[in-house]
């Protein structure tokens, strides 16, 4: 199996650490975060990865070279100008069966072979992986019931949403969709999927998603993978060293 991991961006919002590594450098623990996203591809049966890079590609490139220090093939697909996230994919080659497309900036202990069962059994075009969010206003929200009466007053609502993971499974039809070396987005992407009549998934996945988006969900995303390390990458969990004091006293 493919997978498509979308390493172009230049990660503003990480700023002043992006202005030397491109984000899916960025280290989580002692790998880059790309690393870790590989690791678990190539444990749910992914043997080639195409990197697509634009900012700092040089760098991406030194690092993984051609994949073999991690056990399958990566080759790279350079965009000259900016493409969104949907674009780059219509200059990728050899598309040709079900395949991946993920964020390079995604760290979650999500089992793609989970994500991909339930594509090819939904039948659909392209499924997205989901997380659900809380988001908390901390202010009392007013509604209108027209321009000045009140029609109701509700104090710190909170608000619950699926949301996408930046995790993707497509069919390789879903890339007539695609314009050619033309800037656009997943969500451009999926509307114009639906709108045409194809059937598009949701897998709603209620394990572990970190999205390393800003600085403090980059060092909580650290402190997490340290804890977690064993199941994100599906490592044998560590055992507790024998305490040396206990152990002296059941020695004497």
């Amino acid at each position: 199996m493919k997978a498509v991991i979308l390493a172009g961006g230049k990660g503003t919002r990480l700023a002043p650490y992006t202005k030397v590594l491109p984000k899916p450098l960025m280290p989580i623990g002692d790998m880059p975060i790309l690393e870790i996203l590989l690791r678990q591809m190539k444990r749910a049966g992914v043997d080639e990865a195409i990197l697509t890079v634009g900012h700092m590609a040089q760098l991406l490139r030194l690092f993984f070279q051609d994949g073999n220090g991690l056990g399958l093939k990566i080759r790279y697909s350079y965009e000259d100008n900016p493409l969104g996230t949907a674009g780059p994919l219509s200059l990728i080659r050899g598309l040709t069966e079900t395949f991946i497309v993920a964020n390079g900036d995604v760290l979650t202990a999500l089992n793609f072979k989970d994500i991909v069962k339930a594509h090819k059994k939904s039948g659909a075009i392209a499924t997205i992986a989901t997380h659900r969010r809380c988001t908390k206003i901390d202010l009392g929200v007013i509604e209108f019931k027209d321009d000045c009466t009140i029609g109701n007053y509700v104090e710190k609502p909170e608000h619950n949403y699926y949301v996408s993971m930046g995790i993707y499974i497509f069919e390789p039809r879903v890339l007539k969709y695609v314009p050619r070396n033309q800037y656009f987005d997943f969500p451009d992407l999926v509307l114009a999927m639906i709108k045409a009549g194809e059937k598009v998934a949701g897998f709603k996945y209620h394990g572990y998603w970190q999205d390393l988006g800003r600085h403090d969900d980059y060092e909580q995303a650290i402190e997490e993978f340290g804890k977690m390390r064993h199941i994100i990458l599906g490592e044998k969990k560590p055992r507790l060293k024998n305490n040396p004091d206990k152990s002296a006293e059941n020695r004497a």
